[in-house]
């Protein structure tokens, strides 16, 4: 008989908590036709949620001998541990969830909670309802507001699930315990992403930011933990990426002693954060999450870094819960729009330049329409080139390493600098030469989140502390002023741009130019493209044109190790989408042991590795200052397939470029991931370098 569950006001009114009882109109969901042929049932199980065997038993009973095995096995799941955490104590129930019921006492209005049976018989009062769909919520003017006594672990998690995080990266550490007894609680509604090495968490957690634009949550634990993430926060730094990274910390009654793994990560991290604190008393652990959640995505978006006691995590407190963290940003004024639009009037070669972090896929649709409305020559900086699809016609080039001479030229001779996004650092200026220092010749207009990067090497003709998606809502606006100024500058800068693109000739069987080439025809337009760093990148950054907002995911530290976890990191938030990480020799070694997560969730992702058995970049300038001298950048690599096959992936591979497209196109149909080792020229140091001499 299909049975259905409903709440039932005490237990004292049956017999062992459970009821029977014909239902009179159809189960929400049942049509009626359905329902006229069969024979519907309540199920009046007030401490339970019950058990899908449960439910079966409970189906099939029609003797005592039936009923006799559903009551043992009802009393086995009572007994059982629970996913569901009670409402008012907070610890996971010793049995399933009770549903209680209680009037507010000043509206009278009846509301509904979820306990333990502990909590459920001692008649304590409660004040949060359940977070079951369709049950009615407290009032919390009118409830009984007694705060539930809950472990400083799943406060902590608590607050995560109310700022919606929904993926965490970790090393495990003893020194948290308490938090991942807590997650355990809810791994259907918050993945818990267990890696290799605490850079690669890290890391990931600095890709999964970039990808949504919501802080990426790492847990490690103290010490040698903490050390090993430091690339990723320093990463996030650089990258204006919003991150929280929680470490472990030794108990108070420990600190200052140099106790085992103990770091005052305050120093530690000071300069590479927008905060770094140590929550000392498990009260504040929802205001001090919260806060942590509000500055890594305001103004200029960062990492901020919390450091976990253990004793605060184990010590229990009745503590109410903060609401979700909301970004907070500026938005430029009705006189600076003003402003910029006469000074683009009055331009005869302007540029406008893409970059830094808090974009959007709005935002960069609506700077779009301000750019092709404008016309306006569009320059992205250093490894933001997905920001703008390469593709349209007012799209010249990126201000990155390896510039074009020619785009570098373009922006010393423009009249008009309009940066939105980027600090204006050392790459995206090569090296502080393309404009003077602190007045650059050019009239610069310079749009960022941060006040304090307005003014900091560059003093701006308009400075606009500004969101990027707040300007680019704002100035999408504006009446286009009249382009035909700078026709032909923009025509020019497109020819240049196109003529870049265009390779050299191969320098052996295997060309990564032509790898690239065909990877821009291969690849549909949302595939995401990852990298670390090394000279593997200058062919990538040149030859490949990406088309849509986060395709592209590379560090602007120059970060060595980066490509490998932001592949993971990607496919895990957008599984539906083309992910291929390039990585060098030098740089898959320095996170490759990750290759083993990326095959415990069966991701199908393609890693492109370039075997040159060098560190490239710097053979590279070591050939420049010491020509001949070569010491310290051999690299003795092993085999990189066959360490793949060893790790459970696909691995293959191949020194031609025929092979190499065959190669690529059986990864894609691949049920995982896949590893292809190119076998590529190592004399071919850059695209148009080469260490050959005469």
């Amino acid at each position: 008989m299909p049975v259905r569950i409903v709440r039932l006001g005490t237990p004292r009114h049956t017999n062992e908590g459970l009821r029977i009882g014909t239902v009179r109109h159809p189960p929400r969901g049942v049509p009626k036709s359905e329902y006229a042929t069969q024979n519907w049932y309540d199920l009046w199980l007030p401490e339970l949620a019950p058990s899908a065997e449960l439910v079966k038993l409970a189906r099939a009973a029609e003797t005592e001998q039936d009923w006799a095995a559903f009551a043992r096995r009802y009393r086995a799941e009572m007994a059982a541990p629970t996913k569901y955490g009670c409402s008012i104590c907070w610890r996971p129930s010793p049995g399933r969830p009770i549903f209680r019921s209680a009037v507010t006492a000043r509206t009278r209005r009846a509301v509904t909670a979820r306990c333990c049976a502990s909590c459920w018989r001692s008649g304590a009062p409660f004040w949060r309802g359940n977070d079951f769909a369709g049950q009615q919520q407290p009032d919390r003017r009118g409830a009984t507001m007694t705060i539930p006594q809950r472990e400083g672990g799943r406060i902590l998690v608590d607050a995560l699930k109310i700022h919606q995080v929904d993926t965490v990266f970790c090393v495990p550490g003893e020194s948290f315990l308490p938090v991942l007894d807590a997650l355990h609680d809810e791994q259907e509604r918050m993945r818990l992403i267990v890696c290799r090495q605490e850079g690669g968490a890290a890391f990931m957690a600095e890709a999964y930011g970039k990808l949504t634009g919501r802080p990426g949550v790492c847990f490690v634990t103290r010490g040698p933990g903490a050390t090993n993430a430091g690339i990723g926060v320093h990463t996030a730094r650089q990258d204006s990426t919003p991150m929280v990274l929680f470490v472990g910390q030794v108990g108070g009654r420990l600190v200052e002693r140099e106790a085992f793994q103990e770091i005052d990560y305050r120093r530690m991290f000071g300069q590479m954060t927008k905060w770094v604190a140590q929550i000392d008393r498990v009260e504040r652990i929802p205001e001090m999450v919260s806060h942590a959640f509000h500055l890594a995505v305001s103004g200029r978006p960062g990492p901020v870094v919390l450091a976990l006691p253990e004793d605060v995590l184990s010590a229990v407190a009745a503590v109410p819960d903060c609401g979700c963290y909301q970004p907070v940003q500026a938005h430029p004024g009705p006189d600076a729009l003003q402003d910029l639009r006469q000074r683009l009037a009055a331009a005869k070669r302007p540029l406008l330049i893409l970059g830094g972090g808090g974009w959007s896929a709005e935002a960069c649709a609506a700077i779009r329409r301000f750019s092709e409305a404008n016309r306006l020559p569009t320059v992205c900086t250093f490894r933001r080139q997905d920001l703008y699809d390469n593709r349209l016609p007012n799209y010249v080039g990126d201000l990155g390493l390896g510039v074009n001479p020619r785009l570098a030229e373009r922006v010393r001779q423009a009249d008009l600098l309009l940066a939105v996004g980027p600090r204006l650092g050392e790459t995206a200026t090569g090296g502080y030469r393309l404009l003077d220092i602190p007045c650059p010749r050019q009239t610069l207009v310079h749009v960022h989140a941060g006040a304090e990067e307005l003014g900091r090497v560059y003093q701006a003709d308009l400075p606009i502390n500004a969101g990027m998606a707040e300007f680019a809502a704002a100035v999408c606006n504006l009446p286009p002023v009249d382009a035909s100024a700078w026709r032909d500058w923009l025509r020019q800068a497109r020819e240049d741009y196109l003529a870049h693109l265009q390779p050299p000739p191969a320098r052996g069987e295997l060309d990564l130019a032509a790898v690239i080439e065909y990877l821009n025809r291969r690849l549909p337009a949302e595939a995401i493209v990852t990298n670390g760093a090394g000279n593997y990148t200058a062919w990538l950054h040149r030859f490949y044109q990406y088309r849509g907002f986060r395709t592209q995911l590379a560090p602007t530290s120059g970060a060595m190790g980066y490509g490998v976890p932001a592949a993971i990191a990607a496919k895990l938030v957008h599984p539906e989408r083309p992910v291929v990480c390039l990585a060098g020799d030098g740089c898959f070694l320095m996170n490759g042991q990750e290759l083993a997560t990326a095959v415990r969730h069966r991701l199908g992702i393609v890693f492109v590795v370039c075997n040159n058995g060098m560190y490239g970049t710097i053979r590279m300038h070591q050939e420049r200052r010491y020509p001949g001298r070569t010491c310290g950048t051999d690299l003795v690599n092993p085999d990189f397939a066959a360490l793949a096959r060893a790790y459970g992936a696909h691995g293959e591979t191949v020194d031609n470029h025929d092979a190499f497209v065959a190669a690529f196109e059986r990864a894609l149909a691949a049920d995982g991931p896949t590893l292809i080792e190119l076998k590529t020229n190592p004399l071919a140091i850059t695209p148009n370098e080469s260490l050959e001499r005469s």
